[in-house]
């Protein structure tokens, strides 16, 4: 690993700041979308069935508000049940918004991560022709510096791909994932909303 980072030159830190932050934001997403339960099947059956017997409890409120995110959402919702559904419907709309924008959080960092890495690599590429062109000498060119520029150029090339292929992989699953969550949750609390006015059963 040292030799190869010697071989790349220094353009090559770039790069492995960029790779080790990717695999940060890679890990932390994939424990969040998947290891904690963002929005359990069963979580509105449960929340109607609570609210029925004891209405909008300030007991009922704090579990939901400290369980899944979806549990927020439903929340925010029967806060207000005894308004209208349109008024219920606002403040589900608002909850589902922070939310939406916590299942995101990092995402954007990824995203810019995947766009930038082939550009960081086409630096180092571009600094090791600059090494090249500039290893002219009184004799000619000398082959030692010849090669590292070549080096320099093709390992930061393909380590900009290497970093880059992953990160826009996961940046575009992962984006897939909370578009899927969030229109589950959208469902899930239209559905609750009608069955606390009594339009559903």
């Amino acid at each position: 690993m040292i030799a190869f980072i010697a071989a790349a030159g220094w353009p090559i830190y770039f790069l492995l700041l960029a790779s080790i932050v990717a695999l940060w934001l890679i890990s932390d997403r994939m424990l969040y979308l998947y290891g904690k339960n963002i929005a359990p099947s069963g979580l509105l059956d449960q929340t109607v069935q609570a609210f029925r017997q004891e209405g909008a409890s300030d007991a009922l409120l704090a579990r939901l508000n400290s369980g899944a995110p979806l549990g927020r959402v439903f929340a925010a919702g029967l806060k207000n049940a005894d308004s209208t559904p349109e008024v219920m419907k606002e403040a589900i709309e608002e909850s589902g918004r922070t939310v939406a924008h916590q299942l995101e959080r990092f995402l954007t960092t990824l995203g810019t991560i995947a766009s930038v890495s082939p550009l960081l690599g086409l630096f180092g590429t571009v600094i090791g022709m600059i090494e090249i062109f500039g290893a002219e000498t009184a004799s000619g060119n000398s082959p030692a510096v010849l090669a590292h520029g070549i080096s320099v150029a093709l390992y930061n090339t393909a380590y900009g791909l290497i970093v880059a292929i992953p990160s826009m992989i996961a940046y575009r699953h992962f984006r897939a994932k909370v578009d899927s969550l969030v229109i589950d949750m959208e469902q899930q609390a239209v559905k609750l909303v009608e069955m606390v006015h009594g339009s559903r059963s």
